[in-house]
């Protein structure tokens, strides 16, 4: 079975959090995993055509009834209906969970990746989660670039 990685980011991304996601979707795919996003504009967009231009394979999964208002680089459409609640779809059909950026709804899929513990969890220029006492918190990996995030995911894999 592939490695699947969800990458998970705005839809109202900078240029900044896009290049670095098509560059996220461009090294996956060529370490041969499966990008797994929302498959929408934004961050979402920008993975799948970097893993498209690779020759990789995209699940896109959207919140809404129908797959038109879909990303152009995706290979596979899932139409949840479930609104929201589709970033559980995302997280649990991951083996590993790269973020780029931040937004509310990323949040909720990082705090999800969390909870469900057991999977790695990379942040590109994301937010920080931090307690009450302003000290981080454990276990999401920071990293500067595209190249970090994927190899940390990636290596040790033997796919």
């Amino acid at each position: 079975m592939a490695f699947q990685v969800a990458v998970c980011g705005p839809a109202e991304a900078t240029e900044t959090e896009r290049a670095i996601a098509f560059d996220v979707g461009r090294l996956l795919a060529g370490r041969g995993a499966v990008v797994v996003c929302g498959g929408g504009t934004g961050v979402m967009a920008a993975v799948a055509a970097g893993a498209r231009s690779a020759g990789g394979l995209v699940a896109g999964v959207r919140p809404g009834p129908s797959r038109e208002d879909a990303a152009p680089d995706l290979d596979v459409v899932l139409a949840t209906n479930m609104g929201e609640a589709r970033n559980a779809v995302i997280v649990w059909s991951a083996d590993a969970v790269i973020v780029v950026g931040g937004s509310w709804g990323t949040l909720s899929e990082v705090a999800l990746a969390m909870r469900r513990g057991g999977v790695p969890v990379v942040s590109v220029a994301g937010w920080r989660v931090v307690d009450a006492d302003g000290r981080e918190v454990p276990g999401i990996a920071h990293v500067a670039s595209a190249a970090e995030a994927v190899a940390m995911v990636c290596d040790g894999y033997p796919g």
